[in-house]
């Protein structure tokens, strides 16, 4: 049995309790070792080590190649490392990793084009908090191409807030002199609390 997460059903339950258990993390502070900062600064580090632990960022076939298995890693530990320049609020360690002609279709329908623009969006709301968690990653034999799915959260204001909206994202990646880039991202908001419900989206 295959759930929707292409995961068999033991790894999807080992990601799911981890996944929460980070979202309950993320709402303490670590005043011992990083005094007036969010567990949230451990994340991209903490899920970096479930994934490697419970294989539950990706379920590669045991026929995958040894190239689409580093592809896979490569693509993963761009993203966990974006989400890190997202809550450092590091916007050139954020942009690195899309393409010039990069797009994305935002949570609540919003439609961005281009790295410029899109950068700006992090540059003008720097409080604003999204950490994409990926679930599938799948490499293709044929081009430089691949295709990342996972759950993503938004939170505002600070890095102890709550999550106000979460739900599903895709990504298109490309391979262009060696490296993967986004070309493109589709979220999807599914779930929302307090404030984030009164967020408008576009019809």
């Amino acid at each position: 049995m295959i759930l929707e997460y292409g995961l068999p059903p033991a790894a999807f339950a080992t990601m799911r309790a981890a996944r929460l258990a980070v979202e309950w993390l993320s709402l303490l502070k670590v005043e011992m070792f990083m005094p007036g900062r969010s567990v949230r600064l451990l994340i991209p580090a903490l899920l970096t080590a479930i994934f490697a632990i419970g294989g539950c960022a990706n379920t590669v076939p045991r026929t995958m190649s040894g190239t689409s298995v580093a592809d896979v890693s490569a693509i993963r530990s761009s993203r966990l490392a974006q989400n890190a320049a997202i809550v450092a609020g590091d916007v050139d360690g954020i942009a690195r990793y899309w393409t010039e002609d990069v797009d994305i279709r935002r949570g609540l329908g919003g439609f961005v084009q281009g790295k410029q623009a899109y950068r700006q969006l992090f540059a003008d709301d720097p409080h604003n908090l999204f950490v994409r968690t990926p679930l599938t990653i799948d490499v293709s034999d044929a081009w430089p191409l691949a295709f990342e799915s996972g759950e993503w959260a938004w939170h505002e204001g600070s890095p102890t807030a709550p999550v106000i909206v979460s739900g599903r994202y895709s990504a298109q990646w490309v391979k262009r002199d060696g490296r993967w880039l986004i070309r493109g991202e589709v979220f999807t908001a599914l779930r929302c609390e307090g404030v984030g419900c009164t967020k408008p989206a576009i019809p």
